[in-house]
């Protein structure tokens, strides 16, 4: 069995196409597989949509990404797990080639990742630098993050002191219990962040997590980039 698992917060705009795609790739696999989405303090209509496309909704009220990433790996009941962000398309070439790596004796790994809709200059230049830096120190970006099971137990799951950088700590720690692969297939993801903020804002951003060393991660003061308001912005 194959558990996909969604993180949502209010993400009725984005999130039936990311069920929808995951359906299509899964179905090719002619193997069972459930969809989670884990619906952390929603007050829009992503339950309801959710459910529509056949998902099992679990909601939490954490308003934090690594508690409500592991209440869906708590909840689900396959061996594999694929964690996918609600505002990312799979594609069966992704899928598939996560569970063969997985079958093959990997115990999890990422994939490329391309970003949707027009861009500001800096949003296209990260775009070109993120697939050959994540190949380059071999981490998984979070909208599409695979492990087994057992490997994501032996880890410990995502570290719920971590408001961000929770699937780089994951990875981390699964590259301990064996092969973390980083995969030359793509899905794709929103630029609704890189759209809403400047490049100096991003700058800020990362500036502030620089010197603020762990303590910056461990609280959801100054990471509105990820926990503020969605953006539910057209992508074209």
């Amino acid at each position: 069995m194959i558990s996909f698992i969604v993180p949502a917060h209010n993400e009725e705009a984005l999130i039936g196409r990311t069920l929808s795609a995951l359906h299509e790739a899964a179905k090719t696999l002619a193997e069972p597989y459930e969809i989670l989405v884990v619906s952390d303090a929603s007050t829009d209509r992503t339950d309801a949509i959710a459910q529509e496309y056949g998902a099992r909704v679990v909601v939490v009220i954490h308003r934090q990404i690594a508690a409500t990433r592991n209440a869906g790996a708590k909840a689900a009941t396959g061996e594999i797990f694929i964690f996918v962000d609600a505002d990312t398309v799979v594609t069966e070439k992704a899928v598939r080639a996560a569970v063969r790596t997985l079958r093959r004796g990997a115990v999890g790994g990422g994939c490329c990742v391309h970003i949707d809709g027009r861009l500001p200059l800096y949003g296209m230049i990260l775009e070109r630098l993120l697939p050959p830096f994540m190949h380059a120190v071999g981490m998984a970006a979070g909208c599409f993050l695979f492990c087994t099971r057992r490997a994501f137990l032996a880890a410990g799951g995502f570290n719920e002191a971590l408001y961000v950088a929770e699937e780089v700590a994951l990875g981390q720690r699964l590259k301990r219990q064996g092969r973390f692969v980083i995969l030359r297939e793509f899905v794709t993801t929103s630029g609704r962040k890189l759209r809403a903020h400047s490049a100096l804002q991003l700058l800020r951003i990362g500036a502030r997590l620089a010197f603020g060393g762990q303590r910056a991660l461990r609280r959801r003061e100054g990471l509105e980039y990820w926990y503020g308001p969605r953006l539910n912005t057209d992508p074209n």
